[in-house]
C-alpha cells in the first residue's frame, strides 16, 4: 500500500514539473500567432485571438491597407478607408503624378495635371534635353532650343571637352612619369608607344633590367653610349665604381697614366 502510495506521489510530481514547460509553449505559440495574424502572414488562427488582439489584429490590417493604398500597391482596398484617408490617398496620388511627370520615371497622367504643373514639367523635359546636349548624351536636336540655351549647350561641350583633354594629358603624364594611378587603357595608339619608349629611356639611364635597346633610335643609343663611355672613363680615372679599362681609348688610357697619384699624407 504504501508502495503505490509512493508511486502515485512521483507520478503527481512529474506532472506538476511538466506544467511550466507546457504553459511556456503554449504562450509562446499564442503570441506566434497574434505576430503572425498582425502582420498577415501565415499562418494566422483569427479563431484562437481574444477579443483584445483581435481589436489589435484589426487595428493592424487598417494601417496596413492605408500604406498598401498610399504606395500603390493592387491589395488597397479604398472602401476601407475613412474620408480623411481617402483624402489623404488623393493627394499623395496627385503629388506623385505630378513626380513622375517632372522626373519622366514611372507612370505618369498628363491628363491628371493642371495647367501649372503642366507647365513645369514642359520645362523639366527641356532641362533633360539640354543637359542631354551638354552632355553628348545620343543624338542633340537643338531646333527647339532658344539662343540662350544653344548657347549654354554649346558652353557645356566646350567644357566638357576641356575637361577630357585636362584628364587625358594628366593621365598621359602619369603614364610618362611611371607612377602609380596610370590608365594603359585611355592612352590612344600614339600615346601608348610614346609611354612605353619614354619609360625604356628611363630603364636604360638607369641601366635597369627592363631596357630594350631595340627601343632606342639612332641618337638615343649614340647618346647613352656616349654617357656611358664618359661614367665609364671618370670610374677608372677617380678609382671608383665600375671600371673596364678596355672599353677606355687609347687618349684615355694615357690621360689616366699620366695623371698624378695622389697618397694619403703620413700618421704622425
Amino acid at each position: 500500500m504504501t508502495k503505490m502510495l509512493s508511486g502515485v506521489a512521483w507520478v503527481a510530481l512529474a506532472c506538476l514539473s511538466l506544467w511550466p514547460v507546457s504553459l511556456v509553449a503554449g504562450a509562446s505559440d499564442t503570441a506566434a500567432n497574434l505576430l503572425a495574424c498582425k502582420q498577415g502572414s501565415k499562418p494566422c488562427d483569427r479563431s484562437r485571438l481574444t477579443r483584445s488582439e483581435q481589436t489589435e489584429v484589426a487595428r493592424a490590417d487598417h494601417v496596413r491597407n492605408v500604406s498598401d493604398c498610399r504606395n500603390g500597391f493592387a491589395s488597397c482596398d479604398r472602401s476601407r478607408l475613412s474620408d480623411t484617408e481617402a483624402a489623404a490617398l488623393a493627394v499623395a496620388e496627385h503629388d506623385r503624378n505630378v513626380s513622375n511627370c517632372i522626373d519622366a520615371i514611372g507612370v505618369c497622367d498628363p491628363f491628371r495635371l493642371t495647367r501649372a504643373e503642366a507647365q513645369d514639367v514642359t520645362a523639366a523635359a527641356q532641362h533633360r534635353r539640354i543637359a542631354a546636349c551638354q552632355a553628348s548624351l545620343g543624338p542633340c536636336d537643338a531646333t527647339a532650343f532658344t539662343g540662350a540655351e544653344r548657347a549654354d549647350v554649346a558652353a557645356g561641350v566646350r567644357a566638357r571637352s576641356e575637361q577630357a583633354l585636362a584628364e587625358r594629358l594628366r593621365n598621359l603624364s602619369t603614364c610618362m612619369q611611371g607612377w602609380d594611378g596610370c590608365d594603359r587603357s585611355l592612352l590612344g595608339q600614339r600615346e601608348t608607344i610614346d609611354v612605353d619608349v619614354a619609360r625604356n629611356m628611363v630603364d636604360c639611364r638607369g641601366g635597369r633590367d627592363g631596357c630594350d635597346y631595340s627601343f632606342l633610335s639612332q641618337s638615343e643609343a649614340a647618346a647613352l653610349a656616349s654617357a656611358e663611355r664618359l661614367r665609364n672613363y671618370t670610374a677608372c680615372a677617380k678609382g671608383r665604381g665600375y671600371c673596364d679599362r678596355s672599353r677606355l681609348t687609347p687618349l684615355e688610357a694615357a690621360a689616366i697614366r699620366a695623371a698624378p697619384v695622389v697618397t694619403a699624407p703620413p700618421a704622425r
